[in-house]
């Protein structure tokens, strides 16, 4: 059988008044596409599904983009107008999903708003808004275009020589989308950043010492993510990773039984 993936899911109102959660589209063509995976939507609600149930259900877990930024109060600091939308049930939700993954060896990755939540899930903090920072470019997604002028490629990442994104990609250069507004400010305790946009905003990063895949990156890699050359090696990566796991999770049970 294919691996089950969990998509997070985000909140949001429907015609502005009816509550729903959802995930982009996708987010779920890369997992069946390249991932090879069964995809569900993990509800951004804590008190639906314990942690335990989840990790006991599914075979890894993509922290997806969202417009709602993670909420400063859990690394600290106080809100502000530019710290935008906040979505507090997602936070509750995935924050502690990661560390319990990361503990147990279960694949994830972190796709924008998900690199973020990787950072602060291990005592990191975020900068309200890249593109005031002295000498940083603009990342925002442009707000005017096609999607795909949107999601068009726009600047290079450089990656640590003979970390783990080198060796994903084989080089040390590639060239990304980029549709953020918030990025790192101080690493999480466990957060070994492998990449850089030319401006310097972290855009690469892993969990240090986790047994299982545990990547993130800041740009969004699911956008057409089987013909996109860094996209896919990336997915496929992740797809494997998951087939291992969930080989090795189906071993113990099969032995048990």
């Amino acid at each position: 059988m294919r691996p089950v993936v969990g998509i997070s899911g985000n909140s949001y109102l429907l015609d502005g008044s009816y509550p729903a959660q959802a995930c982009g589209v996708h987010n779920i063509e890369a997992m069946t596409k390249v991932c090879d995976a069964t995809s569900l939507v993990v509800p951004a609600i804590p008190d639906v599904n314990g942690l335990d149930e989840l990790c006991s259900i599914f075979d890894g877990f993509v922290f997806t983009g969202a417009r709602p930024n993670v909420h400063p109060e859990e690394y600290g600091e106080e809100a502000t107008e530019a710290h935008g939308a906040f979505d507090r049930d997602r936070d509750r939700l995935t924050l502690p999903l990661i560390r319990a993954c990361v503990e147990r060896g279960i694949p994830i990755l972190g796709i924008c708003r998900g690199f973020q939540e990787f950072n602060v899930a291990f005592g990191g903090s975020l900068y309200p808004e890249i593109r005031d920072l002295p000498g940083r470019m603009n990342h925002r997604m442009p707000p005017e275009g096609t999607i795909e002028e949107k999601f068009a490629l726009r600047h290079d990442i450089n990656l640590q020589k003979g970390g783990v994104f080198e060796q994903i990609w084989g080089s040390t250069v590639v060239k990304t989308n980029s549709l953020h507004g918030q990025g790192i400010k101080d690493a999480g305790e466990r957060i070994v950043i492998e990449g850089h946009a030319p401006d310097g905003t972290p855009e690469a990063i892993r969990v240090e010492g986790a047994s299982g895949f545990a990547l993130a990156v800041q740009w969004h890699p699911e956008w057409k993510a089987d013909m996109d050359m860094v996209s896919k090696p990336l997915f496929e990566a992740f797809g494997q990773a998951m087939r291992d796991y969930r080989a090795g999770r189906m071993g113990v049970q099969t032995a048990a039984q």
